[in-house]
C-alpha cells in the first residue's frame, strides 16, 4: 500500500471554462468548476501500476484544481514578489486568529498532545500554494481540463476555441500535460440528449478519446446546500493598481449567499460529478501518466547502461546478432488531446529550462507510489546537484541518512547572507511541513531522525510569523520528548520573533509556556565553586580570575540565535555553561571582593582576557570628514573640480589631514562584544596634568553591547594650542567594576626588505593613531540658515539662504561650489532683486548642442571675507528625482590668484515628492495642417493641494508646435485630470537632421572599429519654442534649470543605453539634442503652499527615421576584424553592437501613412440602381529627408473584420505615385453599393518603397520596402441610405 503524499505533492489539474459555463454555474448558485471538483478531493480506492506491472493500492488519491487563467496570470508574478506576500498573508491570518486560539486552546488540559490551531492552520497555507516555480516541478500542471456547456450557442465552436487557444506560460513550465475535454449537458439546455450525444461523439472524432460528456439537473430553484470539506486557502492575486498589475481572471459575482463549504447540488448530480472525477483519474490521468513513466523510464536506463563500445566488442568476438533496440529521448502521441507539447508563449522572455524529464520522471513515479524507481531516480538527481534531498526522507527507511539528506535540503536553499530571502523561508517551511504531516509523529521524534530539530533548521534567522511558529512547533514536539529546557529555550525564541512581528497573544502565550518549562531553573547568587574557592581556601581574587578564565571568546555564529541558522550546531546545549552565567559569577565574585577589601582591593594584576577595540576599524575624524554623504560621492565632486581648474591654472586642491587648534575632532572607536551575553562598558578617562590643561576630551556614556553586538563610539577631543598628538589606547571599566586599559596600537606591516627579514617573520614597529593640531589659517564655515526638514514638491524651485563666515586668520577671495552630477542649482548675483522676474517669451534658443560636463559655480563675493567676516549666499534648487536625496556642496576657496585652494562641505537632506502625474502620446495627424499629433495629459496626484498650469512651453530644432486645445483655466484639483493637444509641423529645413545623423554615425563607426575619438563638437542646433501660456513672468535661472534638466536626462540615458561606452566621450560622440525629439516644460504652482517650479519632459520623438546606422552596423559585422582571445571582452564588443542597433539614431518606421475619409452618409435612390460613391484616400509621407514610391492596392474580396458590410471597390483598383519627403497626396476611389447598408473601408493593401535621397545620376535606388494593410480594429466605414424607401 502507498504512502499518502501530502498535498502539496499531488497532480495539479487546471480548467479553463467556457464564459457560457461561467453563466450557467453562476446561475445555479454554485462556485466555479474548480472548486466543484476540489470538493471531490481525494479519491478513495484508486489503484495504480509501477514499471514492473505491480499494482499499487492507494486508500486515499488526492488532486489539487485550479483555474488555468488564475495560474498563468500567477506566473508572470515575480517569484521573490509573490513569496513576500505570501509570508505576509500568512502572518495577516494568524495575526487575526490568534486570540480566540490562545483562549480556546488554554483551557484543554492536555494542550501538550493535541495539535495546535496555528500549526493546522500554517499547515494548510502552505499546502496551499499552488503556483508553479522554477525550482521544482510538482505545481506544473499535469493535466488541462477545457470545459463547455452545451447552453453555448454554437457549443462545437467554443470547444474549438478551447482547443485552440495558446497557453500563456513563461519558458519553464512543462509543457507536457493532458488535455481533456468535458462537456457538462444541463437538463435546460437547449440541446436535446440525442444532441448531445452527437456532439459528444463528434468531439471525441475530432480531439479523441479524453472526452466526457456530464449530465446533471441543475435544477432552479437550487436544492439546500451540502456540507463539503473546507478548500484549502489559497493566496490572493495581487492588487490591481494603476493598471500595472497584471490582470487576473475576474470571478463572477453571484448575487446568491451560499453559506462556508456547502455546495448546493442535488443528489444525483452528486453522484455523477463524483463518478466523472473518478472516471478521470482511474481512465485517463493514471494510465497517460504509467505511459509516460514506461517511456522514460527506458530513456533514463538506457544512459546508464554499459557502454555501447563493449557490446560492440562482444559482437565481433562471438558472432552476436547486431541487433541494437532504438530509444526515443522524447514521446510523441498522434492524438492532439492525448498530450500537448507545443511551445507556449514567454511572458518575461526568459531562456529557464523547465524541469527535465529525470525529474518529471521522479514526480510521476512518486505520485503513482513506484517508490522503488523514485527512490533511484531521486537519488540520482540528488548527486547531480539537481535536487531531491528533500523527497527522500519521504520514501525511505528512518536511518541517520536521512537526517543527512534534509540537511543537505536545507544547506541548498539557505545562501550565505545573514538574511533569508522570502523565497528561501518559503521552501524550507514547505519541505518542514511535507516532513512533519507524512512520516509517523514515532518516525519524526525518534532519536535516530529527531525531526523536532529539522523544523528548526527550517526556521534559519528568518524573523517572519511562519518562522516563529516553525520554532513553536518544535518546542511543542519537544516537550512531548520531555526535553522541557530545550522547548523553554525554542518557545523563547518564538516569542521574541513574534514580538518584532506584532502578534501579541502568541507571543505573550509562548513567553508563559517558556516561563513555565523552565521554572525549575534554582535561584543563582554564588555558584558552588566559587563557595569552594571562597570558603576553603579564602582566595577571592583567585575565585575572579577563575570566572575570568571561563569567558570564551565567541564568534558570531556560535550566539543561539545565529546558531538556528546552523544545521551541524547543537543549540539545546545546556545554559549553564554559556558566557551570561560566567559573567555573572564574575561580577558577584569581584563586588563580593570589593566589599571586603574595601576601595582599596588590588586590582591591577586582574587582567581582561578579552578585546573589544576593533583596531582595524578605529580611526581619527577631522570635522570636514563628519559630514553626511558616500566618501565616494565627494572623490566625484573633487574630480569634478580637477578636471574643471586644470585648463586654467595649476594651484592645487590641499586636503589637510591635521586638526585646527579649537576645533573639535572625533577618535572613532568600534567596539564588539565576542561575548554571548549583554554587557556593560562604563568610559574612564586619562588625567594627566598637561591633558587636563590643554586638551578637552570628551567622557563616553555608558555602553550596552548585547551578545555579539558591534557598535561605534564617536569621542570628540579639542586641543587649545599647536600639538602632535599620539592616541595610545581606551579606558573604560568593564561592568562598571574592573578598570581596563586597550591599546589602539596596530600592528605593523611586514617587513620584506632584506632577505632576512623575508626567511624570518618580522614585523615594523606597532602604529599608533597621531594627529597633528594646528592654527587654522584659512578655513571656511559654511551653513544652511534654515536646516529643517525639506519637502519639495517634483520640479519645485526653492530658494535655499547660505551663510559663510572666514573661520580662519587669513582672507579668502574666492570661492566656487561643486554640486554632483545630478544636482541642479543656481547661484543668484548680488544684483538680483525683487523684480528680476522677466516677462519675455522666447521663440528661439540657439544651443551648441553638446553635452557639458558637470562644472562648479563660482560665487560672486562683494569683497573679500576677512577674518570673522560673513556673507549670505542664495541658492536656488530645482527638485528632480522624487526620492530622499541629500544636497551635497563641496565649496573650493583660496586667499587669492596664485594661492593653493582649500574646501569644505555642506549636505542638508530633502525629501522629492510626486505631485503631478504627467504622461504624453503622439501619432500621425489626420488633419492637413499638422503632421503629427501631440497630447499631453496632466493629473494631480496630490492628497490635498490644487495645482495651477501657468504654462507649457514646446522645445525642438525641427517641429514646431501650436496648441489644439486652450490651457486648462482652472486649478487642477485632487485627483483630477486634464489634456492639453499641440499639432506638429516641420519647420521644412532637414539640414540639422543630416548633419547630426551624420556626426553621430561618423562616430559611432570610429568607437565600433576601435578608433580614436576626436574631442570636436556636433552640429549646433536652432531650437524653435512654443507656448500655451497665461499671463506668466520668467524667473532667470529657468533657462538654465531646464538646459540642466536635459544634460542630466541625456547623461543618465546614455549612460543605461551604453554601458560599454566611456562616459567621458559621450560628450564626444552624442549630440545633446537629437533633431527630431521635442521636449515639453510643464510650468506649476501651488499658490496654497507658496510653491512653483516647472517639469521638463523628454525622450519624445517625433518623424520617421531609416536606419541611420545600417551601413555602419553592416560595415562592423562584415569586416574581419582580429578576435579577442578573452570571450569577456568579444561580449562586451557584442553587447556594444546590439546596444548602437537599438538605439535611437539607428530607429527604424514606415514614413508612409494612409488615412481613409470615413463617416460619410451618401443618399441614393437604388430603384434608379446601384450607387457609385466616391473613398478619398490621403496618403503621406512622414519622412523629413526621404522619398518614397508606393502602391495602393483594392481588394473587394477581401473579408472585413467588422461587423459592417465589405467593401466593393469598382473601377481602377491599383494606384500608384511618388512622394517627396513631407509630402501628401489623395487618391479618390469608387464603391458601387448595390444595397443600402454601412460598408467597412477596408480591404486595401499599401505597397511602400523608401528610396535614398539624392541619389546619383537621379536613379531611384530603394533603401526600405514596407507592407501596410488596414488595422484590425479600424472602424472607418461610409453609409449608403435608400431614398425609395419610406
Amino acid at each position: 500500500m502507498a504512502r499518502v503524499l501530502p498535498s502539496s505533492l499531488t497532480p495539479h489539474i487546471c480548467i479553463l471554462p467556457s464564459q457560457d459555463l461561467e453563466e450557467l454555474l453562476q446561475s445555479s448558485a454554485l462556485p466555479s468548476l474548480h472548486h466543484i471538483l476540489q470538493s471531490f478531493s481525494p479519491l478513495p480506492q484508486v489503484t495504480t501500476r509501477t514499471t514492473a506491472l505491480t499494482t499499487v493500492p492507494h486508500t486515499s488519491f488526492a488532486l489539487r484544481f485550479s483555474n488555468l487563467t488564475e495560474i498563468e496570470a500567477a506566473c508572470r508574478e515575480d517569484e521573490e514578489q509573490r513569496a513576500t506576500r505570501t509570508i505576509d498573508w500568512i502572518g495577516d491570518r494568524i495575526s487575526k486568529r490568534c486570540a480566540k486560539w490562545v483562549d480556546d486552546f488554554e483551557k484543554m488540559n492536555d494542550r501538550d498532545v493535541a495539535r495546535t490551531p496555528w500549526w493546522d492552520e500554517l499547515r494548510r497555507c502552505a499546502e496551499g500554494d499552488h503556483i508553479p516555480t522554477k525550482d521544482e516541478g510538482w505545481n506544473h500542471p499535469i493535466s488541462i481540463i477545457l470545459a463547455v456547456s452545451t447552453t453555448a450557442p454554437n457549443p462545437l465552436q467554443a470547444i474549438t476555441a478551447l482547443h485552440s487557444r495558446t497557453l500563456d506560460f513563461p519558458s519553464w513550465v512543462d509543457v507536457t500535460h493532458l488535455i481533456y475535454t468535458l462537456i457538462i449537458h444541463p437538463k435546460n439546455s437547449p440541446l436535446s440528449d440525442e444532441e448531445a450525444g452527437a456532439l459528444f461523439n463528434a468531439v471525441k472524432k475530432q480531439y479523441g478519446l479524453h472526452t466526457h460528456l456530464l449530465s446533471l439537473e441543475l435544477p432552479s430553484p437550487p436544492p439546500p446546500p451540502v456540507s463539503i470539506p473546507a478548500l484549502v486557502p489559497r493566496l490572493p492575486p495581487p492588487t490591481i493598481t494603476n493598471g500595472s498589475a497584471d490582470a487576473v481572471r475576474p470571478d463572477l459575482k453571484t448575487t446568491q449567499t451560499v453559506p462556508l463549504n456547502t455546495l448546493r447540488m442535488s443528489e444525483q448530480d452528486i453522484q455523477q460529478t463524483a463518478r466523472f472525477a473518478r472516471e478521470f483519474v482511474t481512465m485517463n490521468l493514471v494510465p497517460w501518466m504509467e505511459k509516460y513513466v514506461i517511456e522514460w523510464n527506458e530513456t533514463y536506463s538506457s544512459s546508464r547502461r554499459l557502454p555501447s563500445r563493449l557490446f560492440s566488442s562482444t559482437r565481433r568476438l562471438f558472432g552476436t546478432s547486431p541487433a541494437t533496440p532504438v530509444h526515443s529521448s522524447t514521446p510523441s502521441l498522434s492524438a492532439r488531446s492525448s498530450t500537448y507539447t507545443a511551445p507556449q508563449s514567454s511572458v518575461s522572455g526568459s531562456t529557464i529550462p523547465p524541469p527535465s524529464q529525470q525529474r518529471r520522471l521522479a514526480e510521476f513515479a512518486t505520485i503513482l507510489g513506484d517508490f522503488k524507481l523514485a527512490v533511484a531516480v531521486w537519488e540520482s538527481l540528488r548527486k547531480e546537484g539537481k535536487g531531491g534531498s528533500d523527497i527522500l526522507p519521504l520514501l525511505i527507511a528512518p536511518s541517520p541518512a536521512v537526517q543527512l539528506h534534509v540537511s543537505h535540503a536545507l544547506n541548498t536553499i539557505h545562501p550565505q547572507s545573514a538574511e533569508l530571502p522570502s523565497h528561501a523561508q518559503l521552501r524550507a517551511l514547505l519541505y518542514a511541513v511535507r516532513w512533519e504531516s507524512t512520516l509517523t509523529i514515532g518516525d519524526f521524534l525518534s532519536d535516530t531522525l529527531e525531526g523536532e530539530r529539522w523544523l528548526v533548521w527550517a526556521a534559519g534567522n528568518a524573523e517572519e510569523p511562519p518562522a516563529a511558529l516553525l520554532l513553536a512547533h518544535a518546542a511543542l514536539l519537544s516537550v512531548r520528548k520531555n526535553s522541557r529546557r530545550r522547548a523553554a529555550l525554542w518557545y523563547f525564541f518564538a516569542a521574541n520573533r513574534l514580538e518584532k512581528c506584532g502578534i501579541k497573544p502568541l507571543t505573550m502565550y509562548f513567553l508563559r509556556r517558556a516561563h513555565e518549562l523552565s521554572i525549575s531553573r534554582p535561584d543563582k547568587l554564588l555558584s558552588p565553586s566559587f563557595w569552594i574557592l571562597l570558603y576553603t581556601t579564602g582566595d577571592v581574587s583567585g575565585a575572579v580570575r577563575h570566572f575570568l578564565g571561563l569567558l570564551r571568546w565567541s564568534s558570531a555564529s556560535s550566539s543561539p540565535l545565529a546558531r538556528l541558522s546552523s544545521h551541524t550546531v547543537d543549540i539545546t546545549k545546556d545554559p549553564s555553561s554559556s558566557d551570561k552565567v560566567f559573567l555573572e559569577d564574575f561580577q558577584v565574585a569581584i563586588s563580593h571582593l570589593k566589599s571586603i577589601s574595601g576601595e582599596q582591593a588590588r586590582l591591577e594584576d586582574i587582567k581582561l582576557p578579552l578585546r573589544f577595540v576593533v583596531l582595524s576599524q578605529t580611526c581619527v575624524r577631522l570635522a570636514r570628514d563628519s559630514v553626511e554623504g558616500e566618501q565616494s560621492e565627494w572623490e566625484t565632486r573633487e574630480e569634478i573640480w580637477s578636471s574643471f581648474w586644470k585648463r586654467r591654472g595649476k594651484e592645487k586642491l590641499e586636503r589637510s589631514g591635521n586638526a585646527a587648534v579649537g576645533e573639535a575632532f572625533w577618535v572613532d572607536i568600534t567596539l564588539r562584544n565576542p561575548l554571548d551575553t549583554e554587557l556593560i562598558v562604563e568610559s574612564s578617562s586619562g588625567d594627566a596634568a598637561w591633558i587636563q590643561d590643554n586638551i578637552t576630551i570628551e567622557t563616553a556614556e555608558d555602553t550596552i553591547l548585547y551578545a555579539n553586538e558591534s557598535r561605534t563610539i564617536s569621542i570628540a577631543i579639542k586641543a587649545s594650542k599647536p600639538a602632535s598628538l599620539t592616541i595610545t589606547g581606551v579606558a573604560y571599566d568593564f561592568l562598571g567594576l574592573l578598570p581596563t586599559m586597550e591599546s589602539l596600537a596596530r600592528r605593523g606591516r611586514r617587513l620584506q626588505d632584506t632577505p632576512q627579514q623575508r626567511q624570518t617573520v618580522a614585523y615594523a614597529p606597532n602604529e599608533l593613531l597621531k594627529l597633528d593640531v594646528e592654527e587654522a589659517s584659512q578655513e571656511l564655515a559654511v551653513a544652511f540658515v534654515d536646516d529643517g526638514p525639506l519637502v519639495l514638491a517634483e520640479g519645485e524651485c526653492k530658494r535655499m539662504k547660505l551663510w559663510m563666515s572666514n573661520a580662519g586668520s587669513r582672507d579668502i577671495g574666492d570661492v566656487w561650489v561643486v554640486p554632483g552630477p545630478e544636482d541642479q542649482i543656481w547661484i543668484e548675483p548680488l544684483d538680483n532683486g525683487k523684480g528680476s522676474a522677466m516677462g519675455m517669451e522666447w521663440k528661439t534658443w540657439q544651443s551648441d548642442n553638446k553635452i557639458d560636463l558637470p562644472t562648479p559655480y563660482s560665487i560672486p563675493l562683494v569683497e573679500k571675507l576677512v577674518t570673522a567676516g560673513s556673507t549670505e549666499v542664495t541658492v536656488v534648487l530645482h527638485a528632480g528625482r522624487t526620492r530622499k536625496q541629500n544636497l551635497s556642496l563641496l565649496f573650493i576657496y583660496r586667499e587669492g590668484q596664485g594661492s593653493p585652494f582649500h574646501c569644505t562641505r555642506v549636505t542638508r537632506s530633502y525629501e522629492v515628492i510626486q505631485c503631478l502625474q504627467i504622461s504624453t502620446a503622439s501619432h500621425p495627424s489626420h488633419s492637413p495642417d499638422h503632421s503629427f499629433s501631440l497630447s499631453l495629459d496632466l493629473s494631480n496626484i496630490s492628497s490635498s493641494s490644487n495645482v495651477e498650469i501657468n504654462q507649457v512651453t514646446t522645445i525642438s530644432a525641427t517641429w514646431s508646435c501650436s496648441p489644439l486645445t486652450e490651457l486648462w483655466p482652472e486649478p487642477l484639483r485632487p485627483s483630477q485630470s486634464a489634456r492639453i493637444s499641440f499639432g506638429a509641423t516641420s519647420a521644412g529645413d532637414c539640414a540639422s537632421v543630416n548633419a547630426v545623423s551624420a556626426f553621430v554615425s561618423r562616430k559611432l563607426s570610429n568607437v565600433l572599429h576601435g578608433q580614436a575619438i576626436a574631442p570636436d563638437d556636433p552640429p549646433p542646433l536652432e531650437l524653435l519654442c512654443g507656448h500655451v501660456s497665461q499671463t506668466f513672468a520668467y524667473e532667470p535661472f529657468v533657462a538654465h534649470f531646464i538646459m540642466n534638466a536635459r544634460q542630466i536626462a541625456i547623461s543618465h540615458s546614455l549612460a543605461q543605453s551604453h554601458p560599454r561606452i566611456p562616459t567621458s566621450s559621450h560628450s564626444s560622440i552624442f549630440p545633446l539634442y537629437n533633431p527630431l525629439s521635442v521636449d515639453l516644460v510643464i510650468f506649476w504652482k501651488i499658490p496654497s503652499e507658496q510653491r512653483s517650479g516647472h517639469i521638463l519632459v523628454s525622450e519624445i520623438t517625433l518623424g520617421a527615421s531609416h536606419a541611420a546606422l545600417r551601413e555602419v552596423l553592416e560595415g562592423v559585422e562584415s569586416a574581419k576584424i582580429k578576435r579577442s582571445m578573452y570571450a569577456e571582452t568579444q561580449r562586451e564588443k557584442v553587447e556594444m553592437l546590439q546596444a548602437i542597433r537599438d538605439s535611437e539614431w539607428n530607429a527604424e518606421m514606415n514614413p508612409v501613412v494612409v488615412n481613409v475619409k470615413d463617416g460619410l452618409v451618401i443618399e441614393h435612390d437604388f430603384s434608379q440602381g446601384v450607387c457609385i460613391a466616391p473613398v478619398e484616400f490621403t496618403i503621406r509621407n512622414h519622412s523629413l529627408t526621404h522619398p518614397s514610391r508606393f502602391v495602393l492596392r483594392l481588394d473587394h474580396h477581401q473579408q472585413s473584420s467588422s461587423r459592417h458590410l465589405p467593401t466593393p471597390y469598382c473601377g481602377r483598383t491599383t494606384f500608384r505615385g511618388m512622394l517627396e519627403p513631407s509630402q501628401t497626396t489623395s487618391v479618390l476611389a469608387q464603391l458601387c453599393a448595390t444595397r443600402p447598408g454601412t460598408y467597412a473601408l477596408s480591404g486595401w493593401r499599401l505597397e511602400v518603397e523608401v528610396g535614398q535621397p539624392n541619389s546619383e545620376g537621379g536613379s531611384w535606388q530603394i533603401r526600405h520596402r514596407y507592407e501596410q494593410r488596414v488595422a484590425v480594429d479600424d472602424l472607418s466605414s461610409i453609409i449608403v441610405s435608400d431614398l425609395s424607401r419610406p
